[in-house]
């Protein structure tokens, strides 16, 4: 199954989108280096709505106590309930525990469209 979901310029970089691949609800992402990633719109520890999220960053552990580094900007989408944080460049993987992640769809372009399809 795939499905139009909007134009390239509908979602500016840093992004985040609700949209549907047939009847499924996804959340549609682009990074500030201009990647579409698209995933499903549930968070997988209590169902929020992902969508009404954030694209941020995180913090990375360091060897000096007191550093604090931040990496990653505009490629983690924050849960809006409970803050569970996934690697969207890292195939939507949480970041406290990658065995765990979130459905992931495929996203490719028909001249300016972005088409989102359902993993084979």
């Amino acid at each position: 199954m795939k499905e139009v979901v909007c134009k390239k310029e509908d979602l500016s970089p840093g992004n985040i989108m609700s949209a549907n691949v047939g009847p499924i609800p996804i959340v549609l992402c682009r990074t500030p280096d201009g990647e579409f990633y698209a995933y499903t719109n549930k968070c997988i520890h209590q169902g929020a709505p992902m969508s009404e999220g954030v694209l941020c960053g995180a913090s990375a552990p360091t060897d000096t106590p007191g550093e604090y580094r931040y990496e990653k900007e505009g490629e983690i989408l924050r849960c809006p309930w409970h803050g569970m944080e996934f690697d969207i460049k890292n195939e939507g993987r949480m970041l406290v525990d990658s065995n765990r992640k979130l459905g992931n769809f495929n996203v490719s372009f028909d001249g300016n469209d972005v088409v989102v399809s359902t993993k084979k």
